[in-house]
């Protein structure tokens, strides 16, 4: 099994720096969480992974070997904008897409069909792409990804346009291909997803790494001082709470932020007192968009994070 190792990389646009000094490694069985918000530097960094742009310094190691044409072979990218032909059958679009990567065209067949039937898409195989939904074509997309069974697997933004039906069959076939060793690269400026998925991350703002490592590893650094309260009721009681910031508040959630010296026990009385029923009272460490926030204001200063806060905000993470 083969790591991916970028090293010491630099990608500059005319004036814009888009990648400045990145390093990190993918493991093989590992999923690592490439994140960050929009324009951070995540799309330009995978471009010069997947050979399709070189940078113009540092190097890019896939198994001890310089990415090239012959790694792009054994490699597989989901890129976040569809790359489809909208009038070519899928059947036919799928056998077309495993050839380039180097499969007969009897291997292509049959890997297409196999895939098909996971997805639960028989009934597609002669339809064009255009006719399919936004859901489908990420799905044949997605198929046409691994086809060729790739060594490295780069995902970039893979659940656009899923159900959560169709979001939890993907994932559980992610997970399928992490646990048969592929080495796997998985950008998204969706917190959330990253905690189901990834067992190691590296966060990325202005095109410099911010925060990396291992998931677990770098949540335990920030503590346990995130409550998260779901109830019937109001939330007119958190008005009267102390020691404590709120994150998120709706009708019928808040996430609290404790602050040094507070005490759980007593927001635990005062959520039970002031709301007609508790349905859920959680002490646990502090959410990856936090902690984004937190490493950006660290690293770049509170105007950058402001930025990073309202992206990985926008993107879905609160309730």
């Amino acid at each position: 099994m083969k790591t991916l190792d970028v090293q010491n990389v630099r990608k500059q646009y005319d004036e814009v720096l888009a990648v400045d000094n990145v390093s990190f490694k993918a493991e093989p069985g590992r999923i690592l969480g490439l994140l960050g918000p929009n324009g951070a530097g995540k799309s330009s960094t995978i471009r010069m992974i997947s050979y399709i742009t070189i940078p113009d310094e540092g190097r890019i190691l896939f198994g001890n070997e310089p990415v090239s044409p012959r790694t792009q072979a054994i490699m597989g990218y989901l890129p976040e904008e569809r790359g489809l032909y909208p009038k070519m059958k899928v059947a036919e679009q799928l056998v077309y897409f495993g050839e380039l990567k180097g499969l007969s065209r009897a291997e292509a067949k049959q890997k297409a069909a196999y895939w098909l039937d996971r997805f639960g898409a028989r009934d597609w195989v002669n339809k064009p792409t255009n006719d399919l939904s936004k859901g489908m074509q990420q799905k044949i997309q997605f198929i046409a990804t691994i086809l060729h069974d790739p060594k490295l697997l780069i995902l970039d933004e893979p659940f656009g346009g899923l159900d959560p039906i169709n979001a939890d069959l993907l994932q559980s076939i992610i997970m399928e291909l992490k646990d048969g060793g592929r080495t796997i690269l998985f950008a998204s400026h969706r917190m959330e997803q990253v905690e189901q998925l990834c067992d190691d991350i590296c966060l990325v703002s202005k095109g410099q790494i911010v925060l990396s490592g291992p998931l677990n590893e770098v949540k335990r650094r920030y503590g346990r001082n995130t409550v998260e309260i779901d109830f019937e009721g109001t939330p007119d009681f958190v008005d009267a709470l102390h020691g404590v910031r709120v994150t998120q508040r709706s009708s019928r959630h808040v996430q609290l932020q404790l602050e040094e010296g507070s005490d759980p026990a007593a927001i635990l009385q005062a959520a039970i007192a002031g709301t007609d029923e508790l349905i859920r009272f959680e002490r646990m460490e502090l959410p990856m968009r936090e902690i984004f926030v937190k490493a950006v204001t660290e690293e770049q200063g509170a105007a950058a994070a402001a930025e990073v806060g309202t992206d990985v905000n926008t993107a879905g993470g609160a309730k």
